[in-house]
């Protein structure tokens, strides 16, 4: 009997040590998921995948995906544990409308901190196009239907008393807007994107091109009915011929969890990040916008606590659920 109690007491012991060296291992090991291989999100990821490996001692797999959404229900479904992903897109899906409207609320991640400004950009080479109101009748791409693109265009139009049915809407890619602006066959193209993006700096090189500013009232109404986005100056000279700033609003790409995963695993990749935002600049220009307050603005989703910790010792009170 007493070996039996031994033998029992020693699986035990077996088994706790085991669980938890699983649980550590675990908790340094994550994918991420980001876009494109051409894409920023894909590029950045692998810097900053960088850094919370040297920095957290955590081993960070990035993949390349179809971005934001694909990111999102990856983490939903456990294939992923960190995304990069829009900030008006992870709001669509904790709040189950838009791009999320058919399969509903997915509310399996949490916000570790905003990344860079996606700015949105509203291009035309007609003179007659300074507002958002001259583009009443005017031939608009507003991205692929249900994307973001197209539900920041929406939001943009509506803030100037327009709809879709008051354009003559196109659905087009970043490339195919610019090509056909230059080809004239539309008047004017929302890209939504870090800027300079290279689509526009191309079209901006051997054509007159001109950014819309997104400013005063209509960027009230925007930030009053979508609490995910925020003001943004995109600096003069970022593009050719552009020689003054211009006032729009930005979504974030935002780095995104797993709600589930450990708190102090999310908590060391944070300060991984944050802490050393002035080297990873050196590595990829996105980094020049990491900051405390930019990684805390403008989210409509609650932060991990993990992260939530972080900026608490930085001064900062974050939502978290």
């Amino acid at each position: 009997m007493k070996k039996k109690i031994l033998s029992i007491i020693a699986l035990t012991l077996f088994l706790t040590v085991g669980l938890a060296a699983c649980g550590a291992k675990a908790a340094n090991k994550m994918t991420m998921g980001t876009g494109g291989t051409t894409g920023t999100y894909y590029g950045f990821g692998g810097v900053l995948g960088q850094y919370i490996k040297d920095k957290a001692d955590i081993e960070v797999t990035v993949v390349s995906t179809d971005g934001s959404k694909a990111n999102i229900e990856g983490i939903d479904s456990g294939d992923y544990q960190l995304g990069t992903v829009q900030s008006d897109v992870m709001a669509y899906a904790w709040e189950g409308t838009n791009s999320f409207a058919d399969q509903g609320k997915l509310d399996g991640f949490r916000v570790v901190g905003g990344l860079y400004a996606e700015a949105v950009q509203l291009i035309t080479m007609d003179e007659n196009i300074k507002t958002i109101a001259d583009l009443a009748g005017k031939s608009v791409s507003i991205g692929a239907p249900g994307s973001g693109v197209y539900f920041n265009a929406i939001d943009v139009l509506k803030a100037a008393g327009l709809t879709e049915n008051d354009i003559k809407p196109q659905y087009q890619s970043f490339g195919d807007s610019t090509e056909a602006l230059k080809d004239g066959k539309i008047d004017a193209a929302f890209i939504v994107a870090g800027a300079p993006t290279t689509a526009v700096t191309e079209l901006a090189t051997t054509n007159d091109v001109h950014l819309v500013p997104i400013d005063g009232a209509y960027a009230e109404s925007i930030l009053s009915a979508c609490p995910y986005y925020t003001t943004y100056s995109i600096p003069a000279g970022t593009y050719p011929g552009q020689d003054a700033p211009v006032s729009t609003v930005t979504v974030k790409a935002t780095l995104i969890v797993s709600a589930d995963a450990d708190e102090d695993a999310v908590y060391n990749l944070t300060k991984a990040i944050y802490d050393n935002a002035d080297a990873i600049a050196v590595e990829h220009g996105k980094g020049a916008e990491l900051s405390v307050e930019n990684a805390t603005t403008g989210m409509a989703v609650p932060f991990h606590k993990g992260a939530a910790k972080y900026f608490a010792e930085q001064g900062v009170t974050v939502d978290v659920q």
